[in-house]
């Protein structure tokens, strides 16, 4: 990918580029399509201004070409997989380049969208994708000609005000009974969960025992709700029978896994959260677990100071699961 020109050839008879103002400083970032792979984009944040240079160049011996206006659009943009055909733009900003006309030579075009409003974080799933883009719409009688250019934005946070550890003691009556705690509830992408399991009653045979990080993605609403359950990270706690009394401690490295920030209610269209699964397997192949909500987010560089950050993350407190017993696969 040539990064400082974030365009291409659009056909025979235009070739259109767009080149940021700032793409020799701008940062890039990473994100996955739809189809798995992995794409490098101009990274931007809340707030900060869009603007560059829209450069049309007219093929040699090629027709004049007639247009009804030129335009640039910044579109923030939702689209569910299994309804590709009802995409939700949440932010839409225009502005006319060229009046109607004809184009005989090459020509460039500046443009800027000021302090542009990014509400939301570039996110591809399971079943959604939000994304923004620029688009650029030569306006013709028969067929526009339209070429987009993606970018990637990221929601910062400021360090939580309030992050309480999490402590519970969860078992089964006078068969199980443990107590585990967490360091804290809200975690930035970089961070590291730390804990420890305590054996305060074990009297069945335990053989294995692992923590889990799991990704919830929920789409839509009401009776239409489809849930995608991944199991992003597995950290094996025990392997053998534990004893009362018995403390072990729990260290998880994040900055390894490819995590995205939580993300709620979003357009009221989808939701990413993540949870810590406790799972207890016994003798028998049964299994136990306890799940616990935990926030992640995307902590600010040093140098970036943006106002209220953090109070896209802050929620009620996660509600906790109750201990669920599951019967061994057949």
């Amino acid at each position: 990918m040539d990064l400082p020109f974030l365009g291409g050839l659009f056909g025979p008879v235009c070739e259109i580029d767009v080149l940021l103002n700032d793409a020799e400083n701008r940062k890039t970032a990473e994100l996955k399509t739809e189809e798995g792979k992995v794409e490098k984009h101009y990274l931007f944040y809340d707030g900060e201004s869009v603007s560059g240079k829209v450069n049309l160049n007219v093929k040699q011996g090629g027709k004049r070409l007639e247009h009804q206006g030129i335009r640039i659009e910044f579109v923030g943009q939702i689209e569910l997989f299994s309804d590709k055909s009802n995409t939700h733009e949440f932010v839409d900003l225009v502005k006319e380049l060229a009046l109607p006309g004809e184009l005989t030579q090459n020509r460039s075009y500046d443009f800027e969208f000021m302090q542009v409003e990014k509400p939301y974080e570039s996110y591809t799933g399971a079943n959604v994708r939000l994304r923004y883009f620029l688009r650029v719409t030569i306006v013709r009688r028969l067929s526009d000609l339209v070429k987009e250019y993606e970018l990637i934005v990221h929601q910062l946070a400021t360090y939580p005000d309030v992050n309480n550890s999490i402590k519970m003691e969860v078992g089964i009556e006078d068969c199980l009974h443990i107590e585990f705690e967490y360091n804290k509830s809200k975690y930035h992408l970089k961070d590291v969960i730390v804990g420890k399991i305590y054996f305060l009653l074990v009297r069945i045979k335990i053989q294995h025992m692992e923590l889990q990080l799991i990704k919830k993605e929920i789409t839509g609403i009401g009776p239409s709700t489809t849930t995608e359950t991944e199991t992003v990270a597995k950290y094996e706690i025990m392997d053998g029978a534990p004893v009362k009394g018995e403390s072990i401690p729990i260290r998880l490295f994040l900055a390894g896994y490819d995590l995205t920030a939580t993300m709620r209610d979003v357009n009221k269209k989808f939701s990413v959260r993540y949870f810590l699964n406790l799972v207890l397997v016994d003798e028998e192949d049964r299994r136990y677990f306890k799940q616990q909500e935990i926030v992640l987010w995307r902590k600010a560089p040093e140098k970036l100071r943006k106002r209220n950050f953090h109070q896209r993350y802050e929620s009620p407190e996660p509600r906790t699961q109750p201990v669920c017993a599951e019967q061994p696969e057949m």
